[in-house]
């Protein structure tokens, strides 16, 4: 009988993780289970995907405020620390401020704006054009912008974000200056000695801040990058990643997480004789079009995957051969063109027009958002996902 579903998706429901638990045992039990009782087999090019929470709370990835502090200040001394772009949120950078604060003596906070990296909005572009304000070449003062806009909160939380974060670097008595510059050069006016945490231009922004006399220059992955006083660290990402976990500690992003992946592989064969492939997730990589938001919080959508996942997508578009190269065919004829095309396309589409559309992204950061958007980041409960048939294509 022909096949008619696709691709499938599964959010498994697991135990509550701890540290200390065995991930590797429990991501293929409960796969297992999920498979006996649902009633699916497992198959050949089945993937099994994890969150990143999991594996850090297995392997009690934590920091304190108080570890966050000690290494900052190893790094900067007393010096005024330039806080540099900043993402806005309570969740990822809150707890990573007050560390960074708290045996600070100065802070000069600059805020990118409109928004922050990953699209959180401190004000609206419109509100700009009306002000006569540029972004890329106007440095604001907490003063002026304040003058030109107000205090406004977040669309989604209800935050107004300058005044929180200076409150974060207040309650310790150190003196915060705001200001606002798109420019990494702002900041050397105020202070050389920065500390940028921006998470996916923060390579540009350190060469851009060395080449122009700033004097210590560190990022985010270059705080907690190794154990400080017995610490959780990821030697990797740093704080990069990192989320909040009580009122004054931190989960890390998972370290050395590959040997997890080749684990769960390579037990999953032992029990079914099938070649499962295996990956880690954080944030997926997706754009939402109401709060602007993108979504990619963490410094990659995987820190760990086995070789199957490697590479893109090579794939055609079937409107376009339908409406182009087998435009005079219409039903058994067509689907049979269309799939001989298919099972002989070549393995480089790039540039093709047969495959234009087809958006060939990391497969990892595909499968990685689609493992995101069905996990949730709530209480669905389901830290792992099972898919199947993502391999598959018009003639499977």
């Amino acid at each position: 009988m022909e096949r008619i579903v696709g691709t499938v998706v599964r959010g498994l429901r697991s135990p509550i993780i701890n540290q200390g638990d065995k991930i590797e045992e429990i991501v293929v039990e409960t796969v297992l289970k999920a498979s006996e009782i649902e009633g699916f087999s497992i198959q050949d090019r089945d993937i099994v995907s994890i969150t990143e929470s999991i594996v850090a709370r297995a392997q009690g990835n934590y920091a304190s405020i108080d570890d966050i502090a000690s290494d900052v200040h190893e790094k900067f001394g007393d010096d005024t620390i330039g806080v540099i772009f900043p993402i806005l949120s309570r969740n990822r950078f809150s707890l990573n401020l007050s560390g960074i604060a708290k045996k600070a003596k100065k802070i000069v906070l600059m805020l990118s704006y409109p928004s922050d990296e990953v699209g959180n909005h401190l004000v609206d572009l419109d509100l700009l054009d009306e002000k006569g304000i540029n972004p890329w070449t106007d440095l604001l003062t907490e003063e002026e912008f304040r003058n030109h806009f107000g205090y406004i909160k977040h669309t989604f939380t209800g935050v107004d974000y300058i005044e929180y974060y200076k409150s974060l670097v207040e309650q310790y008595g150190v003196e915060c200056e705001v200001i606002f510059s798109n420019n990494p050069q702002s900041i050397l006016d105020y202070t050389k000695n920065v500390l940028t945490c921006d998470i996916h231009s923060r390579f540009r922004t350190k060469r851009i801040l060395l080449a122009n006399g700033a004097e210590k220059v560190f990022s985010l992955d270059e705080i907690l990058a190794k154990p400080i006083n017995g610490s959780g660290y990821n030697e990797k990402f740093g704080l990069l990643g990192s989320n909040k976990a009580t009122e004054e500690s931190v989960k890390l992003f998972p370290r050395n997480s590959q040997p997890v992946v080749d684990e769960i592989q390579r037990v999953l064969k032992e029990k079914t004789g099938k070649d499962v492939e295996v990956m880690i997730y954080g944030d997926g990589a997706f754009k939402d079009p109401v709060g602007k938001i993108w979504e990619l919080a963490d410094p990659v959508v995987s820190p760990a995957y086995t070789e199957g996942l490697d590479g893109t997508p090579s794939e055609v578009k079937l409107k376009y051969l339908a409406d182009n190269n087998f435009s005079e065919l219409k039903g058994d004829d067509l689907k049979a063109a269309i799939s001989d095309y298919i099972e002989n396309k070549g393995a480089d589409l790039v540039g093709t027009m047969e495959a234009q559309g087809t958006t060939p992204r990391k497969l990892t950061d595909l499968i990685g958002s689609l493992s995101d958007l069905t996990s949730g980041s709530g209480d669905k409960g389901t830290p792992i996902v099972h898919i199947q048939g993502y391999f598959d294509n018009f003639t499977s």
